[in-house]
């Protein structure tokens, strides 16, 4: 059965460039995005990995740990390293796991309906190994994102996601459409008279079942 938003994210235990890790045990009472891709030194790849390099300040001030999958070997992530600090221009120092026996990208259904995987496969054969999972502290699938071959990833798209789902846990709120953080949202129904007038300013009924307002502070 394929994943769903809310079911608990499959635990496991690989080898990865930071030694061996335990899913559920690294992530802890941190945030965790799980991103993976089809092959190392691979164009689109190489830059995805640059961008979370060059955005670990983010994901740290965030509580989230970040964990990138490709379908090589450890030795051959340590190689590619280089030329993902080259391309991103900071360090990469977040673990990237070694699934070439393609035990994760199986465990989380991450493969193309197509996929064709004898020895010697190229990264087309495991085209949509390109996805992402936020994954909250109580180890639930928090929000899951696929991309194919040709789309590189937005990570300010990410980060944005990853802050509505974590205000989302904080407040009685949910995020409108093109939400970015310190813009109004949506008050949610379940919100008391007390807990709105004390944690939101500006608010308003836009239709009967949509109540916008500020968060106070």
């Amino acid at each position: 059965m394929a994943l769903r938003i809310n079911d608990i994210a499959p635990d496991f235990t690989v080898d990865t460039t930071e030694g061996t890790i335990r899913l559920h045990e690294w992530i802890g009472d941190s945030y965790a995005i799980l991103f993976s891709h089809p092959k190392d030194f691979t164009p689109i790849c190489t830059t995805e990995f640059g961008a979370v390099a060059r955005l670990a300040g983010e994901f740290a001030r965030r509580n989230t740990k970040v964990m990138g999958v490709s379908v090589d070997t450890v030795e051959e992530h340590h190689k590619w390293k280089r030329d993902i600090e080259q391309v991103g221009g900071a360090p990469a120092n977040f673990p990237i796991l070694d699934d070439t026996s393609l035990t994760v990208a199986k465990l989380y259904d991450m493969l193309p309906a197509e996929a064709w995987l004898p020895d010697g496969r190229t990264a087309a054969d495991s085209a949509t190994v390109r996805t992402v999972f936020i994954i909250g502290p109580d180890k639930k699938i928090r929000l899951m994102m696929i991309y194919p071959m040709t789309v590189g990833r937005n990570f300010d798209e990410i980060l944005r996601a990853l802050d509505a789902v974590q205000l989302g846990d904080a407040q009685p709120i949910a995020t409108p459409a093109d939400w970015r953080p310190g813009d109004d949202v949506v008050i949610k129904a379940t919100a008391s008279p007390a807990e709105v007038e004390a944690k939101f300013s500006n608010v308003r009924q836009v239709l009967p079942y949509l109540r916008m307002g500020a968060l106070k502070g």
